[in-house]
This record gives C-alpha cells, structure tokens and sequence, in this order.
C-alpha cells in the first residue's frame, strides 16, 4: 500500500501545481480584460486631447508642427493634401528625441469629412493609407499585418474625424509580462515549498510513527496500555487499542486458566483411570468398573472442552426468531434414557409454544447441559421437571427443576466458574456444564439464574427479555 506520506506530498504537489495553473490563468485572462479596459480609456482620452490642442481653423502649419510633434525616428508623421502626401521640409522634418520605444506600436491618423487622410503618423504610413473610420468608437482593424485596436471619433469644430490605435501584441506583451512577472516567482519558490510540505507532512506524521513503534516494540506478553499523548485525530485508535489491549489481556488470562485447569481436570481422572487399570492387571476385577467410570468423567470431560473451544472460536451467534418447544421436547427425548436408567420423573409443563430471537445449534446446547446437569445430580428415583413459560414482561423462560441435594448458598454465585463444582462430589462430573449454560446464555442475550428450592433441590431459569 502506498505510504501515507508520499501519498499527501504528492497529492498536494498536484493541488498546488494545479491551483497555481488555474491562478495563472484566471491572472491572465483577468489582465487581458482590465488592461483592454485601461488601454481603451487612455485611446479615448489622448484621442480628445489631440482634437483640443488643434486651434480653431487650423492652417497647414499648425498640421505640420503637430506632424513634428508625433514624428519618431523610422516612423515619420506624414501630410497629406487632397489625398495625397505632402513633404515636409526644413525643421518639420526633425522628429522628436523624447519618445519611448513603445510609442512604435501606437498611431495616430486624422481625415477629412470626405475620408481623404489629413495626418496620419506611426505605422499607419506604411502600406498605404490606413482605412478611414466609418462610425465613433472602438473597434478591430486588421491593416499592415497587424491587429489594431482603434477608438474613433469625429471632431465637428474642425470636420475632421480622428482615430488613435495600438497593435494587439502591445496589451498582449504587457499581460504576458505581467503573468510571467507572477509566475517566475512561483516556480522558483516551488522547490522550497514542495520541501517545507514534506517537512510538515512527516512532522504531522510523527504522533502516528511513535505509535507504530510502540506498538511494534513491545514483547508478546507486554499487555500495558500504551501511555503516548496523541492529537485528537488518532485519540479513537489510541483508544481502540488499549481496548484491544484489554481484551487480548482477557482472552490470554481466560486462556491460561482455561488450560492450566483442564490440565488439572483431565490430570486427576487419568491417573485414576491408570491405578483401576492396574489392579485389573494385578487381578482386581472390581476396579473394571471403576475403570469405566473414570473413562465416562473423561469423555464428559473432552466433550465439554470442545464445546467451550468452539463458542471461544465463534465469538459471535446467529440469531433468528426460533420456538422452544420442539427444541427441548427433542433433548428431552434423547436424555429420557438416562433418566429411565435411573428410575427418574422427567415432566415437561407449560406452554406448547414459546417464541425467542436466538441461535438454535446453541439454545439446544445450552438446554442439554442444564439438562443433564439437572439428571446427574438428582439422586435414583428423583424427579425432574421442565417448565415452559412468560415473563410478567412478556419475556420467555425455561425452568429446570430437580430434587437433587442442592448447592450451597455460599457457592451460588460461583458455581458457575469454569471448573468450579459443589461440595458434593458423589456424583463425576467437570465442572464445565453450568460454565457452558453461562457463556450460551450471554450470547443469546439471555440470563441464567439459580436458586435452591424451599424443599429440596435446585431451580435453574434462563430468561430472555421480551423483544
């Protein structure tokens, strides 16, 4: 993947670059019409300061001292009388020496109410005698070449009518230069700010490369939060994973004692599953059966171990509106033989439907471990009684009631650990069944609660709120 970093800077060069093309642009395009606007003004002024310097009823002289006036070196003002070009002699002749070299793309012509030239001077004398003007004000005339921009006007004191232009690469020359004049600046700048970008960007970057070497740093079994201050923008990662932390550091605990206590578990029915083999060996036939227990707690023992490693592996349930009923009349057949076996009462009361929203591969789960659990601990010719029922909420409930010995009060809230069994140990089992009924509940939303029953025995109820 492609890192953050060269991402922005170059991301931004491109946004710079681009923004910088579009900013020359809208400059020039800007210029060009301002400076037309400017140019047309100063046209339309000089054009009537020219007509009020010409005096009432003005003589050739006073048309040959404005001839010398506006002549420039190579660019002579020239007179013309009915329509043709008069020369001028003597100082007429000599062109000024105050003039700028941008005068050359400037002109200035003047003609007769008939359209015969009267004056014409900068490059409009060139090739031929530039058109007359047909109506006042501004407008484009292609002549010599070249482009001009003219502004028009006709001078009713004088009859005369009056023009002044300048070539188009005149304004187009000024707004390239004043473009250019903007753009060098930039692209000679760009290097430096494409550097101070890269710099700011990695600075920005660094909270994010320290928490990456955190992070990367630490041992496998160093669980402590990570302590950093952090802007605000990393604060939900930051965050995120202390939590992680935190629950890596559970699951690694729950783990640990998972294996260390089946470990255990499994350590004491095996050793004694070892001694009943050999005094069988040693001719005591008795221990077979013993031996057979031990090897009935051991198979309880892997089976359950299983199902705890299948829900730590599937954090997650998939949920769907399901009916108890059928879920637990089929349990119920299938542990009937137990029961048989031992001479017990297993009734089923309630409602013939009861509706939940939950897994139903783990409700069944759940229902026959509390279900078994309930057969294993009623002693011979106990009774055993399902309840199916509501919620003064509305919320559904299962009741697994027997009249085994109970637990004690003390022990109430902890028998339900892993591995945790009562006092009572007449009866094999792991310690795992109410652990497994616990961890379903949860998944399915759902609470397990028990109680000794005022007589004798011990009521397990698993309660679903109402939807």
């Amino acid at each position: 993947m492609t890192s953050i970093r060269y991402y922005l800077l170059r991301t931004l060069t491109l946004v710079l670059v681009v923004s910088g093309g579009v900013a020359v642009l809208a400059s020039y395009l800007i210029t060009d019409h301002e400076l037309e606007e400017v140019l047309d003004t100063q046209l339309s002024l000089h054009s009537r300061i020219v007509a009020g310097q010409l005096p009432e009823n003005a003589s050739d002289d006073a048309f040959k001292r404005l001839a010398n006036q506006l002549s420039i070196p190579d660019y002579p003002a020239r007179l013309y009388h009915d329509g043709q070009p008069v020369a001028l002699d003597g100082d007429d002749t000599t062109p000024t020496k105050l003039y700028h070299e941008e005068e050359r793309k400037l002109a200035l012509g003047l003609w007769k109410s008939d359209k015969t030239p009267r004056l014409l001077q900068g490059k409009w004398t060139q090739d031929g005698s530039f058109p007359a003007p047909d109506e006042e004000g501004f407008r484009w005339v292609d002549y010599a070449g070249h482009r001009w921009r003219v502004f028009s006007m006709f001078d009713e004191r004088h009859d005369l009518w009056l023009s002044m232009g300048q070539r188009s690469n005149f304004q187009r020359e000024i707004v390239e230069r004043i473009t250019w004049n903007n753009l060098i600046p930039m692209v000679a700048l760009l290097p430096l700010m494409l550097w101070l970008m890269n710099r700011i960007i990695r600075r920005g970057l660094t909270p994010i490369r320290r928490l990456s070497d955190q992070v990367q740093g630490r041992h496998a079994r160093d669980l402590r939060h990570i302590e950093l201050d952090v802007p605000r923008e990393l604060e939900g990662l930051h965050q995120s994973l202390n939590d992680f932390i935190d629950r890596l550091g559970e699951t690694l605990e729950r783990e640990r004692r998972f294996t260390a206590d089946a470990a255990h578990e499994l350590r004491t029915p095996l050793a004694a599953l070892r001694i009943h083999l050999d005094n069988v060996q040693a001719g005591e036939t008795a221990s077979l059966q013993k031996a057979y227990t031990g090897v009935e707690r051991l198979q309880r023992v892997v089976e359950q171990l299983l199902v705890l490693a299948r829900l730590d592996r599937t954090p997650d349930s998939r949920t769907a509106p399901i009916d108890l009923y059928p879920i637990v009349i089929d349990l119920m057949a299938d542990l009937w033989p137990l029961a048989h076996e031992r001479q017990q009462q297993l009734t089923l009361e309630g409602l013939k439907q009861l509706r939940v929203h939950a897994d139903e591969t783990e409700v069944g789960i759940l229902f026959r471990n509390l279900l078994d659990n309930a057969l294993r601990y009623t002693p011979e010719g106990g009774h055993v009684e399902v309840e199916l029922g509501e919620t003064t909420q509305g919320g559904a409930q299962i009741r697994v009631r027997d009249s085994g010995p109970g637990i004690p009060e003390d022990l109430l809230e902890k028998v339900t650990e892993r591995f945790r069994r009562a006092s009572d140990q007449r009866t094999t089992g792991s310690g795992l069944g109410l652990s497994i009924v616990v961890e379903l509940a949860q998944r399915q939303q759902a609470t397990l609660q028990l109680r000794n029953r005022p007589e004798h025995g011990l009521e397990a109820t698993i309660t679903w709120q109402a939807q």
